[in-house]
C-alpha cells in the first residue's frame, strides 16, 4: 500500500481541479473528497483529510465558498493576471 498524501499534497490535487473546472462546474465539499478518492485511492483518503485540506484553501486564500442555493468551492480569480 502507497503512503497516504499529506494534507498539503490533497489541498494541491483539490486546488488543480477546481481551477480546471472553473466557470464549466461546481465542486461541493463532498464532490472534492469522491475526486480525490478516485485520485489517491479509497484507503488513502478520509473524511478528516479532506476537511483539512479544504480548510487549508481557504486560509491561503487560493479557494473561496460560493453560494446561491447551496454551497460551491471556486477558485480566486486573481484578475490583474488577465
Amino acid at each position: 500500500m502507497a503512503d497516504a498524501p499529506t494534507v498539503e499534497e490533497v489541498a494541491d490535487a483539490m486546488h488543480k481541479i477546481v481551477v480546471e473546472y472553473h466557470g464549466k462546474k461546481r465542486f461541493k465539499a463532498g464532490d472534492l473528497q469522491k475526486e480525490m478518492k478516485a485520485k489517491f485511492g479509497k484507503s488513502a483518503i478520509d473524511r478528516k483529510i479532506c476537511k483539512n485540506a479544504i480548510k487549508l484553501l481557504m486560509e491561503d486564500g487560493r479557494t473561496i465558498y460560493g453560494y446561491a442555493g447551496g454551497s460551491w468551492i471556486e477558485p480566486v480569480v486573481d484578475d490583474k493576471k488577465e
